[in-house]
């Protein structure tokens, strides 16, 4: 049974915290703050926005504590992740299921917190979205087509529908042809494959999955998708949705494949349908996804895409 959280609409308040990397600059908490309060909503912030344990937003428990408090808390409506990096593993096993299945509502953010995403769609059932977060540029900048994408992800109560790349970005391209319906999940692939073999492993079996990184060389990806090959992942899923690989090229000077040679080589061998070149991870312009809800992936038209046939949130 799936556990949908009520939309969110201006002037709710929403809470902002850090569960992955402390901040650079402390400042940059208060322009996600000024960010959030410009599209309408008031914030409460965490203590693990302002705090700092080496690269960490603070100790495990002060990032988990944040995360629980504020599912508990019934006077805030959404939870926006203030930024990713790394440490969301290590709080897996601290986060209170039962307590956020009680309690559901929105939550955003993608990169790191992939890891948050796969332990509550597994533990919880719960509806959740990879999208921009509280220090992305594109919420900071308002820049007008992820802004757009993810207050209409993160306040509609019907299907989003057909989820097309801007206009300034190419369409997606058919790497395997197909159709395929399934619930969406994923993110970051760096994540998924380092939840391999714990309790929050990816739950593949008709699903549609999808995947995206930044800042990973073509062996780097090339070894993780395989990771997921061998465990059987793709011969589960319905189907595979490629995202941005921002900064994944070869290192200069030496001999690589190329992106699209690992995906043909690891992932179309399953005969899936897949896509390459949503907008969608680490680049500017993005699109919100919402994670747990059934999805239609059209590989085989002459408009290859993605679409939302299930609502992911309630009134």
């Amino acid at each position: 049974m799936k556990t949908k959280p009520k939309a969110l609409s201006a002037g709710d308040l929403v809470g902002l915290i850090s569960p992955s990397g402390s901040l650079r600059d402390p400042g940059q908490a208060e322009k996600a703050v000024a960010a959030l309060e410009r599209l309408g909503f008031r914030v409460k912030v965490g203590a693990s926005c302002r705090a700092a344990y080496g690269y960490l937003a603070g100790s495990d428990g002060t990032r988990a504590t944040d995360v629980n408090a504020f599912f508990a808390d019934p006077a805030i409506r959404g939870i926006v992740c203030l930024k990713g990096g790394y440490g969301t593993p290590r709080i897996l096993d601290a986060l209170d299921y039962g307590a956020i299945a009680r309690t559901p509502k929105v939550f955003v953010g993608y990169s790191d917190i992939t890891g948050i995403h796969l332990a509550l769609n597994h533990a919880c059932s719960l509806v959740t979205f990879h999208g921009p977060m509280g220090v992305s540029d594109v919420l900071l900048e308002g820049e007008g087509y992820s802004t757009g994408s993810w207050l209409a992800a993160l306040g509609a109560t019907t299907p989003l529908g057909r989820l097309d790349n801007p206009l300034s970005a190419p369409a997606p391209t058919v790497l395997v042809p197909g159709r395929a319906r399934g619930e969406l999940i994923g993110g970051n692939l760096s994540l998924v494959a380092a939840a391999m073999g714990t309790p929050w492993e990816l739950d593949a079996r008709g699903k549609i999955l999808f995947f995206e990184d930044t800042g990973e060389r073509p062996y780097r990806i090339d070894r993780m998708l395989t990771q997921l090959r061998l465990a059987g992942k793709f011969d589960e899923c319905a189907g595979i949705v490629l995202g941005d690989w921002n900064d994944c090229g070869p290192e200069e000077g030496k001999p690589s494949l190329s992106l699209e040679q690992v995906f043909r080589d690891v992932i179309a061998p399953a005969g899936k349908p897949v896509i390459m070149g949503l907008m969608a991870g680490h680049c500017s312009p993005t699109m919100t996804l919402p994670f747990g809800v059934e999805a239609v992936l059209d590989a085989e038209s002459a408009t290859p895409g993605l679409e939302m046939i299930e609502a992911a949130l309630v009134v």
